[in-house]
């Protein structure tokens, strides 16, 4: 008997080109190894109650057509049982319809595509490399800024450039609530912004600059670069509460990280991966402060027994009492240098907000932290991908959403 699970279908490698956005790989090549499990050695396909039709789907791939003794395309049991020569094969594809008939993020995965302004804008991604790289030059921190300022726009309301919008005298935007008020970079997407609608107005919108623009500041403090799928739209609603909602404190455990993750379709392969960012940049004193002082909750006194000892002390002086916004490096070895420091300083207790050392709390985790640190190469590849991954939740494209003339404003 042979079981053939949806994690071995979901797992296996994909060489298509980066244009294609991950989601839409896997499920092209999940579909791929679904067909040919159902036909290998030319089996009876017995169909119990219908699920979802998957065959259906218009992936050109070279795989034998599905077959049903009742239907053109078969329509999928959570369970198929494959019947020739004794042979049961039980493809559990509850998980498998998550990737293949969400219609609407697979969709709005797939229209996104690199190379999106090669006709409409052929210059965007050098606009917008010229304006990182200017500011990047006289403010290396930027660089973490501009990342930061795609993540915390993705995991509100999708990847729409809601965090850059103003708020008005009847709305608090995203941009002032409590998590984003340090955010910083805005002025680089506005200068890029505005060198754009120059060349090619009413064109390249707002979420598609901070894509590039992330993307950009991790090649320019010595990360790998990788192909950014375009075509985002801009979105017209920005609250406050729901920045609140959405972004994970520094303070969160794995548990509540995975689900903050799992909740926008990241794996925690993909949170390990994107906490990686915090290589570079800086944190506010305040954002750890409780790990310092004052964490036993009984006492009210002692430090974090999780972090190393010299690393508590370093860190206690440099957030003495009364200095809640002075700002330390998250990766003391490397604070200026997209690498893989953040990682050994985890091995190491040394990381400095607790969201970053529970990492390592977790077996799961704490494996993905050790892969990342030994093997640079599995690193940047891996960040490149969920980074694509992360650029397609919940995306505005076709005729959803605007171009926005001007980046904090609603047309």
């Amino acid at each position: 008997m042979e079981m053939i699970g949806i994690a071995s279908i979901l797992s296996r490698g994909d060489s298509s080109p980066p244009s294609l956005a991950p989601l839409y790989n896997s499920a092209r090549e999940a579909r791929y190894n679904i067909s040919k499990a159902l036909h290998a050695n030319s089996p009876t396909l017995t169909i119990g109650r219908p699920f979802a039709n998957i065959c259906s789907l218009p992936i050109n791939l070279t795989a034998p057509p599905c077959r049903s003794s009742t239907t053109p395309a078969a329509v999928f049991d959570p369970y198929v049982y494959l019947a020739d020569r004794g042979v049961m094969a039980s493809v559990m594809v509850v998980a498998a319809v998550l990737w293949l008939c969400a219609a609407g993020e697979v969709q709005a995965q797939a229209q996104l595509q690199v190379g999106f302004y090669a006709q409409s804008c052929p210059q965007a991604e050098v606009i917008v490399r010229d304006e990182v790289g200017r500011a990047v030059s006289a403010n290396v921190g930027l660089a973490a800024g501009l990342v930061r300022l795609h993540f915390h726009d993705c995991f509100v309301q999708g990847c729409d450039a809601s965090v850059l919008l103003d708020s008005t005298a009847n709305s608090t935007a995203e941009k002032d609530a409590g998590p984003n008020k340090s955010l910083r970079g805005f002025e680089v997407i506005d200068a890029a912004k505005e060198r754009l609608e120059s060349a090619c107005a009413a064109t390249v919108s707002c979420a598609d600059i901070l894509a590039f623009a992330a993307r950009d500041s991790v090649v320019l403090t010595g990360g790998s670069p990788y192909a950014v799928p375009a075509g985002r739209r801009d979105g017209n609603v920005s609250a406050a509460s729901d920045a609140q909602a959405n972004l994970p404190p520094p303070t969160a455990d794995v548990a509540q990280l995975t689900q903050a993750f799992a909740n926008k379709g990241l794996s925690q392969e993909d949170m390990v991966t994107l906490s990686g960012a915090h290589t570079i940049g800086l944190t506010h004193c305040s954002s750890f402060s409780a790990r310092l002082q004052g964490y036993n909750a009984s006492t009210g006194t002692g430090q974090d027994p999780a972090m190393d000892a010299a690393t508590a002390s370093r860190l206690a002086k440099q957030c003495a009492p009364g200095s809640a916004d002075a700002a330390v490096p998250m990766d003391a070895g490397s604070p200026d240098a997209f690498d893989t420091g953040y990682f050994h300083a985890l091995l190491a207790n040394q990381g400095v907000l607790a969201s970053d050392q529970t990492l390592t709390s977790d077996n799961a985790t704490a494996a993905l932290v050790a892969q990342n640190a030994y093997n640079t190469y599995l690193f940047v590849t891996r960040f490149g991908d969920a980074m694509v991954k992360m650029g397609g939740i919940q995306v505005l494209t076709g005729a959803d959403g605007q171009i926005r003339t001007d980046c904090r404003v609603v047309n």
